[in-house]
C-alpha cells in the first residue's frame, strides 16, 4: 500500500510541474507577441510618417513665417524692425517647421542676440503655425561722443544701435563727452569703460532734469587721480557735479541733492559747485 501512495503522489507532482511549466511557456509566449505587435507598431508608424511627413511639412499649419510671428514688449523708442532684424541677423531658415523640437529655444536665441532686447521674457510656440514672443528691450539714456562719433548707451553702459536715432531725436539725451576710448565690443556688449559706466549714472540722475534745466553737456574730467563730472548749460554756465552716483567722497552730497539744489536755483551760477555743501 505504501509503495502505491507514493507511486501515485509522485505521478501527481509530476503533472504539477509539467502543466506548471506549460503555464510559464505560454505566458512567455504571449509577452514575446505583445512585444512583437508593439514594435511592429513602432516600424509601421516610423514608414507611415517617413511617407506623410513632407506633405505635413508643407501645410501651412505646420509652417511659421515671419508673418505668423507676434512681437511684444517693443516700446516707442525702439525705430528698429525688431522681428525682421532678428530673424535675419540669426540665420534662421524661413519658414520654419513646427515640429522642431528647437524651435522655441531657436526663437529665443534670435532675439536675444538682437542689442535692443535685454531680455526675452517667453516665447509660446501654437498651432495653427504661430509664435508669440515676449521681449524686454533696453532704454537709452544718454549720448557719448567720441573721435568715431555719437554712441547710444543704456544705464548699465551697454552700447545700442546709433543709427536708429535721428539726430533731432538724439538730441534729446544727455551728451557725454570726455571719454577717451571707443567701445570694446558689438552693439548690445557693455563698452568696457567704467567711466562710461559712471556717466550712465549720472545721465539716470539727470534724466528728468536735463531739458528743464536748459542743460547741453556732461563732461568728464580728472580730479587728483579721481573722476568728476561738470554740467554746461545753454548759458554757457559750467557746473560742477562732483562724483557720479555712488561714487560720492566722504562728506560730498549725494545727487539727489545736488540735482535738488539745481532746480531750486532761479538763475544757475558760471561756477556752481554741487560737491559741496551750500
Amino acid at each position: 500500500m505504501g509503495g502505491r501512495e507514493h507511486s501515485a503522489r509522485r505521478e501527481e507532482d509530476s503533472q504539477e510541474s509539467a502543466g506548471g511549466n506549460t503555464n510559464i511557456f505560454a505566458g512567455r509566449q504571449a509577452g514575446w507577441g505583445a512585444i512583437s505587435v508593439i514594435a511592429a507598431s513602432i516600424v509601421g508608424g516610423i514608414l507611415i510618417w517617413s511617407q506623410v511627413s513632407p506633405e505635413v511639412r508643407r501645410n501651412p499649419e505646420y509652417v511659421l513665417g515671419p508673418d505668423q510671428i507676434a512681437v511684444t514688449g517693443v516700446p516707442s523708442w525702439v525705430q528698429a524692425d525688431l522681428k525682421q532684424e532678428s530673424l535675419r541677423n540669426a540665420s534662421l531658415d524661413i519658414p520654419l517647421q513646427l515640429d522642431d523640437p528647437e524651435l522655441t529655444r531657436r526663437l529665443a536665441r534670435a532675439f536675444n542676440m538682437h542689442p535692443w532686447v535685454k531680455r526675452v521674457v517667453r516665447v509660446k510656440v501654437t498651432h495653427p503655425a504661430g509664435a508669440q514672443v515676449e521681449v524686454q528691450c533696453r532704454e537709452p539714456v544718454a549720448m557719448v561722443t567720441v573721435s568715431g562719433g555719437l554712441f547710444a548707451i543704456d544705464n548699465e553702459g551697454v552700447v545700442l544701435p546709433s543709427r536708429d536715432f535721428t539726430p533731432e531725436e538724439a538730441a534729446r539725451y544727455p551728451r557725454i563727452t570726455g571719454i577717451v576710448t571707443s567701445p570694446l565690443g558689438p552693439e548690445g556688449q557693455m563698452w568696457g569703460d567704467p567711466a562710461v559706466q559712471e556717466a550712465a549714472a549720472v545721465a539716470v540722475a539727470l534724466g528728468p532734469e536735463w531739458s528743464d534745466l536748459n542743460l547741453t553737456e556732461c563732461q568728464v574730467v580728472s580730479e587728483d587721480g579721481r573722476r568728476a563730472w561738470v554740467l554746461k548749460n545753454e548759458e554757457g554756465s559750467t557746473i560742477r557735479f562732483g562724483s557720479a552716483p555712488g561714487q560720492e567722497l566722504s562728506g560730498e552730497p549725494h545727487a539727489a541733492a545736488k540735482i535738488a539744489r539745481l532746480r531750486a536755483g532761479d538763475v544757475i551760477e558760471d561756477g556752481l559747485d554741487l560737491s559741496v555743501d551750500p
